[in-house]
């Protein structure tokens, strides 16, 4: 009867313990649910910084009255069609103007925080600059942003309304916030999980929608050209080589049609490529993308059905794992790369960009191996890594020796963009893979980039 009364009492003890551990458990997944980890400043469009490395009444940069387009929320990559937008008639960004200031002894302490933000030296910047673009923001975009107090630059996340004007990189990035000259890094938190807060003037905007927004990460090769679309006039998109502001514009029709190509054995990376040459983009669900050597199983419009320019294509990966709907067009179509202009990028990293075949003349066969990692910006930029994601990525790429040669996408129904670059060459020659992470056997032709005028005064 003892020990009977020992176990019986024994018993009601665990089971309060286990009972208070359930309660234990509960209480902080809801906690984590409920607190999102990553306090985020809202920047609204047309506000001063309250720290600038450059005075903002000088006129260094312009931002636009433009709302957040509707875009799946999480990562983009920089060659997203529909990212940037621009004009041809404001200027929007004056990049000889904080070469100018950004190299004069008397601010050298600045130049020196400036060039630290973005791991780059002083005696860098010139030839930084004259890499970068000037855009507008389309669609409301994380970033870290830097303000210049006590000879520093000090970081902090924050949220860039569409519509403010920055200069990207030659990888998308965006790199600099315009009106200011302050620098920007990729965004590194989760992109689920922020805490966005609307002060010193800088009110909740019309449109704010914070499943919208997105963080850019590097675009996995260098772009030769970036397709904007005009922000005055939604039906007409403009071709700018990358390092220019303006001058050598050339302009494309948004409005038409064309075809999904057949992704349906290819890998994540190489169907996000043939999407971005083809002008439309791609959806994912879950706020991050796949690896690049996830095995596309199908895409949403399924291949043959012909888009808007721009428009997101949602694929789904060998793990089952599927971006959801497509997201419906939006009223001002997005951008991508224009229709017989060049507007697409190269296929190799180095700091001047090269050409490729177009999109027309991709292999019609891939290996089954899955496709290289994305490769490295160039020498010169600051490090390009890429910000987590806000749910974990599907990693189940397909098998290396058993999965049979998959076809490559039939011709466009639609009159394809014309591009400097296409997907690497499917013959892979393993002895010759070169160190940049570029696939086996490519071999880019030398094309030339788009330069700037470094005596240029304004950009358009």
């Amino acid at each position: 009867m003892t020990f009977r009364g020992y176990m019986r009492r024994a018993g009601k003890s665990v089971f309060r313990r286990i009972a208070v551990l359930l309660v234990f458990v509960v209480v902080l997944s809801g906690c984590d649910r409920g607190a999102p980890l990553f306090a985020v400043k809202a920047v609204a469009a047309g506000v001063p910084s309250l720290a600038p490395f450059f005075d903002e009444s000088a006129g260094l940069g312009h931002d636009a009255g433009l709302r957040s387009r509707p875009a799946p929320g999480g990562l983009q990559q920089g060659d997203t069609p529909g990212l940037y937008g621009g004009t041809g008639e404001q200027r929007i960004c004056d990049v000889a103007r904080l070469k100018e200031f950004l190299t004069d002894p008397r601010n050298h302490r600045k130049a020196q925080a400036w060039a630290t933000a973005l791991d780059i030296t002083t005696a860098e910047i010139p030839e930084y600059l004259d890499r970068l673009t000037p855009v507008l923001l389309r669609t409301d975009t994380l970033v870290k942003n830097h303000d210049y107090k006590k000879g520093k630059s000090v970081p902090f996340d924050a949220l860039l309304q569409a519509g403010i004007a920055v200069l990207v990189d030659p990888q998308g990035l965006p790199a600099v916030k315009c009106s200011c000259g302050n620098p920007l890094r990729p965004f590194e938190g989760d992109t689920g999980r922020i805490s966005v807060r609307f002060e010193d003037g800088n009110q909740e905007w019309k449109g704010y929608d914070r499943d919208s927004v997105v963080a850019v990460q590097p675009a996995p090769r260098t772009l030769d050209r970036l397709a904007l679309v005009d922000v005055d006039d939604p039906d007409r998109g403009i071709s700018r080589p990358v390092g220019t502001t303006g001058d050598d514009d050339s302009a494309f029709d948004t409005r038409e049609r064309r075809a999904v190509p057949d992704l349906a054995g290819t890998t994540f990376g190489r169907a996000s490529r043939l999407l971005a040459d083809a002008g439309l983009a791609v959806a994912f669900d879950g706020g991050g993308l796949p690896p690049d050597g996830a095995r596309v199983t199908a895409s949403d419009p399924p291949a043959g059905a012909e888009l808007r320019f721009g428009e997101y294509v949602t694929l789904s990966v060998a793990d089952g794992t599927s971006g959801g709907a497509t997201i419906p067009p939006d009223p001002s179509p997005a951008t991508s790369q224009p229709t017989g202009d060049p507007s697409s990028d190269t296929s190799t990293p180095s700091p001047s960009p090269s050409t490729s075949t177009p999109s027309s003349s991709a292999p019609t066969s891939e290996p089954p191996t899955s496709d290289p990692p994305t490769s490295e910006p160039p020498a010169t930029d600051p490090p390009t890594s890429r910000p987590p994601s806000s749910a974990p990525p599907p990693s189940s790429p397909a098998p290396t020796s058993t999965a049979p040669p998959t076809s490559e996408p039939p011709p466009e129904t639609s009159a394809p963009p014309e591009v400097t670059s296409s997907p690497p060459p499917s013959d892979p020659v393993p002895s010759s893979a070169p160190a940049s992470g570029e696939p086996p056997g490519s071999a880019p032709v030398p094309s030339e980039p788009g330069t700037v005028d470094p005596t240029a005064s304004a950009t358009t």
